[in-house]
């Protein structure tokens, strides 16, 4: 996800195929969509090579068919592609609504060619710094599989052409290897739908993999990736494991982790925790819903059309401790006492509050040390921007210099109204208006939300425990009118900035101003709920934006947590206790935690 403002080009890339057999419908977009926002919050650029839904091609090759019997392949070829470029569409919508930044590009767009027979061909070039490019705005490049344009038009790869797009993409690109996901988790040694005792592998080499796959993956793919020596994993959605296929490896099994239903207690069920509770649902296999608390049971359920169990009663919520407690209630009262609660009880936490872990960071880590359990906040930050995944990443890998962003969607929609000659008053009544501001907006104009951030970017990229009353903070209420009109004038928009950084003294710097940037300056064109940040590195700075809040966004970060836990019990690490440092923990630590 994050891009090298200095080099302009991803620090990560992989490719993720998605075949017709884990897009079966169109609910499934938003599984997939799940699994590419797992590997961008990795910090990986994505290309997501998509297949059309099960059965599509089958019937556009049925009413070809029967509409021009006889017909030449070539015009077969250019009916049939249209599955993948609709399921492609479907795809970048599915991204667009969970805020991640992403195109969708067709091959003519990305300089994808093709010579063969139209029905059978093989891809022989792609234009790679016209698809690269795409990456300083996206996140995610949606690419459908199956065809490329050929010397007369489009032309078909043959059946499991897909796989063979997603390869040659790989090798093309440099990716780091490409991921099938497919409706098992791996190669087996036999089919383990008619073989109770058929092995997964963990490894295996490329003409072994010809032999054993026995058509899960093209043969023409498998033969490109061993030329080309590119690592293929196989692997499920949400999955932590994978089948590795690549040169000079040994065969290797793997165990098959046991799954077991997981219990989740959400707590809240507003715009974020029902699109919590509706990504639990669609995973009945993985998660047990409790019931879900609020303040009033009879009025949620009356607007309901989900199977969900409404109560009042903490008590009930909670009962038989939940694996995982996903607090959306907000505010500091009763949320504050119930995180300490169910941790001290031994349930995960996964919130988006990021007031209270702002004033209780220390405390919270230290209960889920002590009770082997994880905390984990992505969300509280950035919406489903991962910032502090990003954070943690270059910190391990070079220190950290300075974190800077624009991460208050209110302050951005009034800013972009000043801009347009609006007053100040005028703009904040309506963002009220609209929704982006509370019935009282000191908490976003006087910078207090912002500051609760920065506590948690300042842990993270320094390892310092800061106070939000510490956090020097301008308010937007403090513009006159002619520091604007001068702002105007000169062509410059005002942003809200938050920042912190380390200075040559042990110190840490933490501040949210109102800065006049210039047109051209990274943050700048960020607007209404759009978040972006600028991570500082000794030889480099690496920049993160989307959406920072709303209904989908949010949801989606708060359930790649819970899913991080979900996959953390298979792989064992979930009943390790005491658990030694808080998964989103920094590893460095600075001497003192003074404020400038």
């Amino acid at each position: 996800m994050p891009l090298d403002l200095d080099a302009r080009k991803p620090l990560k890339l992989c490719v993720l195929k998605f075949g017709s057999s884990v897009l079966q419908k169109p609910d499934d977009y938003v599984r997939a969509a799940h699994e590419i926002y797992r590997h961008t919050r990795a910090g990986e650029k994505v290309v997501a090579v998509v297949s059309a839904l099960e059965g599509e091609t089958d019937a556009l090759f049925a009413v070809g068919g029967d509409v021009g019997q006889g017909s030449s392949d070539g015009l077969m070829a250019r009916l049939v592609r249209c599955g993948e470029l609709k399921s492609a569409a479907l795809m970048g919508l599915a991204l667009e609504r969970t805020g991640i930044p992403s195109a969708v590009l067709d091959p003519h767009e990305m300089g994808l060619m093709a010579d063969g027979e139209p029905l059978d061909a093989n891809l022989t070039g792609l234009d790679s710094d016209r698809v690269l490019a795409h990456f300083e705005s996206a996140d995610v490049i949606v690419a459908p599989g199956f065809f490329g344009e050929g010397v007369a038009g489009p032309v078909t790869l043959g059946r499991g052409g897909t796989d063979l797009t997603a390869v040659e993409f790989a090798h093309w690109l440099d990716a780091d290897r490409v991921r099938l996901i497919k409706d098992v988790d791996g190669v087996y040694t036999d089919d383990p739908a008619r073989v109770a005792d058929a092995e997964r592998l963990d490894q295996l080499d490329y003409d072994e993999a010809v032999r054993v796959s026995r058509g899960l993956v093209q043969e023409k793919a498998i033969f490109r990736a061993r030329d080309n020596q590119v690592v293929i994993e196989v692997a499920a959605l949400g999955r932590p494991y994978a089948t590795r296929i690549a040169g000079r490896v040994q065969q290797r099994p793997g165990p098959v982790p046991a799954a077991r239903k997981l219990k989740v207690a959400v707590l809240g069920h507003g715009a974020v925790g029902a699109g919590v509770c509706s990504h639990l649902l669609a995973h009945p296999g993985r998660f047990e819903l409790a019931p879900v608390l609020v303040r009033d049971p009879a009025k949620h359920a009356a607007a309901c059309d989900r199977p969900l169990e409404f109560t009042d009663d903490p008590a009930v919520a909670l009962a038989g401790t939940p694996d995982i407690v996903v607090e959306t209630l907000g505010g500091t009262d009763t949320a504050r006492a119930l995180s300490q609660t169910v941790l001290r009880d031994g349930s995960h936490l996964v919130t988006a509050n990021k007031a209270v872990v702002a004033l209780d960071i220390d405390r919270l880590n230290d209960l889920a040390r002590q009770q082997g359990r994880q905390l984990r906040y992505s969300a509280a930050i950035g919406g489903g921007v991962p910032i502090l995944e990003l954070v943690d990443l270059l910190g391990r890998n070079g220190e950290i210099l300075a974190v800077e962003g624009v991460m208050n969607g209110t302050c951005n929609f009034i800013f972009d109204q000043l801009k347009q000659g609006t007053r100040l008053a005028d703009a904040v009544s309506e963002a009220q208006r609209l929704g982006f501001a509370e019935a009282d907006p000191s908490t976003d104009l006087d910078g207090h939300d912002a500051a609760d951030k920065l506590v948690l970017l300042a842990h993270h990229a320094f390892g310092v425990t800061l106070h939000p009353s510490q956090i020097e903070k301008e308010s937007l209420n403090d513009l006159d009118g002619n520091r604007i009109r001068a702002v105007n004038e000169k062509g410059m928009v005002f942003k809200q900035i938050a920042r912190c950084e380390a200075t040559p003294d042990g110190r840490v710097e933490a501040r949210v101003e109102i800065v006049a940037l210039e047109p051209d300056h990274p943050l700048a064109g960020l607007v209404n709920e759009g978040n972006g940040f600028l991570v500082k590195l000794p030889q480099k700075t690496v920049s993160l934006r989307g959406k920072g809040a709303g209904r989908w966004p949010t949801a989606e970060a708060v359930f790649a947590d819970i899913m991080d836990i979900q996959r953390s019990y298979l792989t064992g690490e979930a009943e390790a206790s005491p658990v030694p440092e808080n998964p989103l923990s920094h590893i460095r630590r600075m001497s003192t935690g003074q404020v400038a």
